[in-house]
């Protein structure tokens, strides 16, 4: 008897939570009722095309100057590993993460140079510094050199003015 009664109550439980299900052709004809409309609208509408809207840039650009030929780009930057910076620096690369920024370090200090890591809080990257200089001219002549070096033959490798 009390199998029954189980068996009749788990019956009449299992119908009642089935029998709630929303049909799924409900749901279809909804889709198509609403993609109709949309239809009807982008039909009656005259097609324009939107003009894209350009957000002013919030940040300041860096200040980049050109003098000998040769450009330099001033930013305030504090040192993170190194021995210091002097007035110009060469940049090789800019990195979020500091672990790259370190495994860029290690490669050029193979390649003998005395590399840094700085910071540029203002945008929140650390720069791999290759050398640094008091006087343009000699940085100028560094960049051109890892320019055209085996470590980087692609290197976008460029001047730092330390503010």
């Amino acid at each position: 008897m009390k199998k029954s009664i189980v068996m009749c109550a788990g019956l009449c439980l299992a119908l009642v939570l089935t029998g709630c299900k929303s049909k799924e052709s409900a749901y279809k004809k909804a889709y198509e009722k609403a993609k109709a409309q949309d239809e009807a609208v982008q039909a009656s509408t005259p097609t324009q095309q939107e003009t894209p809207v350009v957000a002013p840039l919030t940040e300041q650009p860096a200040t980049q100057t050109t003098v000998d030929n040769a450009s330099v780009r001033t930013e305030d930057v504090t040192l993170v590993s190194g021995d210091g910076l002097q007035a110009y620096s060469v940049v090789t690369g800019s990195f979020g993460l500091k672990a790259n920024a370190d495994r860029a370090q290690a490669a050029l200090q193979a390649a003998g140079y005395k590399a840094q890591i700085v910071k540029n809080t203002a945008r929140n990257l650390y720069r791999v510094v290759a050398a640094t200089y008091a006087n343009k001219a000699d940085a100028v002549r560094v960049r051109n050199e890892i320019r055209g070096t085996k470590y980087n033959p692609d290197s976008d490798a460029w001047l730092l003015f330390k503010k």
